[in-house]
Parts: C-alpha cells; structure tokens; sequence
C-alpha cells in the first residue's frame, strides 16, 4: 500500500499572484518569474542541507563573536582559494527561505571519539549562531514550532547530523544527540561506517549490519529522520526494508539523469511511494552534469597521470595542469540541469516525492543561475517554465519537507510507549602491542 500522501487543494491556489507595473514604470514578471514568486511566497523554501557549520569552524575556528552573518561576500580571505561563502541572512531572504536544515557536518578522517566531541561543537556553535540573530532565525525542533516561526518571518533553523560515524556506534549518543536538537542523520559520508556502507566507498557489509538496521529502528522510534544520502544502494535498501517512517535523501540527485554513484537509483525511487520518502534535490553541479561528472573523473586521471610521470616534481605537476585545464574548462551546469533531476523524479513516482536540499557552503558553487543561497527563485521559475502548477511548486518548496517531517514525528509518538533499543557496549581492547 502507498503511503498516504496529502494532496493541497487546487483551489486554495486557483488564481496566480501576477506582478503589476509600479510607479517606478518597472516591468512587470513575467508569467513563470509571477508563479514562482507566489508559490515561495505561500511556501518558501524548507531546504535540506546546508554547510554553513563547517563553514565557521574552517575559516573562523567557531570564533564567532564577531561574525557577521548579515553579510558574507567579505568572506573570500578567509578560504584557501578566495571563495566567499554562500549563505548570509540577506542571501537566505532573497531566496524564499523558510526553513534549513544546518548541517553538522565533521570529517570522516577521525577516530569515531574525536568525531562525537567535535559533532557536539558543531551543535555548539550553530545554536550560537542562531540564538545571536533572533529576529531573523529561531532554532526548531518540530514542525509546529517550523510553522510558527515562518508564520512570523524567521528561517526555521533545524540542526542535521552529516555522517554517522558522528555517534561513536553507540545508540545512547544517538539519542543524546536527538536530546541536543539533531533530526536527522547522515549515515554515512564518503567512507563506510562499522555498520553501514557507504556509497563512495569498497563495500564492507553488503549494506546495513545487524546492529545499523537496528540504528534505523531507534532512529524512527525517537523521531529522527533518516537520510539516505552518501549511502550505497545496498544500504539504501536494507534501510528501506527496515523503516517505519519516511527516510530523506537531504541533498541527492537522480542516477538516471547523471551516473553519480551518490546519486538515486531509479530501483530506490520506485519505493519511495510506499515509504513516503523525499529526495531533496541537490546543486551540486558534479552530480547534475553528466559531462562535469566525466570532465572531474578526466582531471582527476590526469593528475594522477602526471603525479606518476613526475614523481617528487610538484611543480612541473601544477604547471601540467594549470596547462591542462586552460585546455579542458570545466563545462557548465545550468540551473535547467538541476530541473531535469527534478522532471525524472516527477515522471518516475509523483512530484509529492520532491524537495530541494542545494548544499550550499559545501560546494565550490551552486548551477549557473543558481550560484549561491540567494538563488532559488530561479529554480523554481524555470520549473513554471516546464509548466509545473503553483500547488506542485510549493510541495517542491516545502510542504514535502514538512509532511515527512510530521509523519516521522507521528510515528514516534505512536511508539512512545516502546522501550529504547538496548545494545552491549563492546568489551575494550587490552591487547598489548
């Protein structure tokens, strides 16, 4: 049986909101720029992924006192390469954003220990940025309070674990984690986890072990979602077998349209309908653009091409390939790419399976069009463009996001009574060298 998906009213949105002329004499929108400006204004965005955490704590160590999250576009010196981050309070407002996921995300090159402590001031220091700018954002731990707050012209601003290796293995810092405002998990990131696999990764596990399917049941008992992004097929469909509330893909793209091995399979977005999943649709342009997916695996060939021929010799090395890219420019990716992913999902299972999760501030940019967190107006007027109505403009936006996340919070009060899941805290290694 599908899962029962709530379908807004046509005539709710029976009569677009069309721009005039002012007295300035400005132009008015046009139709598809009028649509998509009326559907964000009646459901601004709700994304699902963005990086703004690891932002602070790599170019400001979360020293963050004197941060001006207002505006960033001086942000550039502080980055290796000059990037200015994407995200700032005039940024969000210019894109309809409602709603965010902040993403917590730490490295999967620490020891699980070292990955708790710093998730934990990642926590730290995103609530510190929120409670800094009240008028502007309000920390959320529920849909009711998401309503609330974009009723009253805030970002919802809801905290999102990138990564399990993020709890130690352990179910009791999971739910501390929960306890500390984290509602949703990555389960992996680009590196396996001792109990599931990841999907940029050798396998290891053939998906979920014993003890991760078991993460997945403790997951929906205490109502955090479950995010299928960065994971492996496999895993995918192990988790798909063992939940009870709708899972997320916070930030993903489609297989079918570009061959990405962290993007969708079209074999897992045929059971989405009966989970009531969401894929969150990413900007990421590697994962968008088939021809950038194949021009990165080419540079990347080159590299280490020139890295063998060149041993020892970094300098004739970056003297190759500064040669090599003036020769082979990154191709571009088009906001209508992004759109593509989007018109897959629609055609496979429904646009009620549809949201945006662009990944901003983890990127070097967003598409063509698209660029930065002030860009999503233009997502979605080429979606009007493809004659998508205002009703599936806002489920898009953000009334997916928000009915999966009351469908994971029902669920969790349905089993309130269940005991949580308990498992042996394994013996430590007193093995001498």
């Amino acid at each position: 049986m599908k899962y029962a998906v709530p379908v807004l009213a046509a005539t709710l949105f029976a009569t677009p909101l069309f721009a005039q002329d002012d007295a300035s004499g400005a132009a008015p929108l046009d139709p598809a720029e009028a649509l998509a400006a009326a559907a964000l204004e009646a459901a601004p965005v709700f994304d699902g992924h963005n990086d703004v955490p690891i932002q602070l704590r790599a170019r400001f160590e979360n020293q963050i006192n004197d941060f001006d999250f207002v505006d960033t576009t001086d942000t550039g010196p502080t980055h290796p390469d000059g990037r200015v981050m994407h995200s700032d309070l005039t940024r969000l407002a210019q894109g309809q954003v409602g709603a965010q996921y902040w993403s917590v995300y730490v490295p999967t090159g620490i020891s699980e220990p070292e990955a708790v402590q710093m998730t934990m001031e990642q926590i730290d220091v995103m609530k510190r940025l929120i409670a800094r700018y009240p008028d502007q954002l309000q920390f959320t731990l529920t849909a009711d309070q998401a309503e609330s707050a974009m009723a009253d012209g805030k970002i919802a601003s809801f905290l999102g674990m990138e990564g399990g290796h993020s709890i130690g293995s352990s179910l009791g810092v999971l739910r501390q984690m929960y306890d500390l405002g984290a509602r949703y998990m990555t389960i992996t990131h680009s590196k396996n986890t001792p109990w599931a696999d990841s999907a940029t990764d050798d396998p290891e596990h053939g998906g979920l072990t014993d003890f991760g399917k078991d993460l997945i049941r403790e997951m929906n008992r205490i109502g955090m979602l479950v995010d299928l992004s960065h994971v492996s097929e496999d895993t995918m469909m192990d988790a798909l077998d063992v939940a009870r509330a709708p899972v997320i893909f916070s930030h993903s793209g489609v297989r079918a349209v570009n061959g990405h091995a962290r993007n969708v399979p079209d074999s897992v977005l045929a059971r989405l309908p009966e989970n009531g999943g969401i894929v969150m649709v990413v900007g990421l342009p590697g994962f968008l653009n088939e021809e950038a997916r194949e021009w990165f695996a080419a540079r990347r060939a080159e590299e280490a091409r020139q890295n063998a021929l060149f041993q020892g010799q970094p300098d004739i090395v970056e003297a190759a390939m500064t040669a090599w890219d003036e020769a082979n420019p990154e191709p571009q990716t088009p906001v209508s790419q992004m759109a593509d992913h989007i018109d897959h999902i629609r055609d496979l299972i429904g646009v009620e399976y549809i949201g945006i999760g662009a990944d901003f501030d983890g990127m070097p940019t967003g598409p063509v069009g698209m660029e930065d967190s002030a860009g999503y107006p233009v997502l979605f007027t080429e979606l009007a463009r493809r004659g998508y109505s205002q009703v599936e403009l806002e489920l898009i936006s953000s009334r997916n996001a928000m009915r999966v996340l009351r469908a994971a919070e029902r669920y969790s009060s349905s089993v309130s009574g269940m005991a949580p899941i308990e498992t042996r805290i394994p013996e430590p290694d007193t093995s001498e060298d």
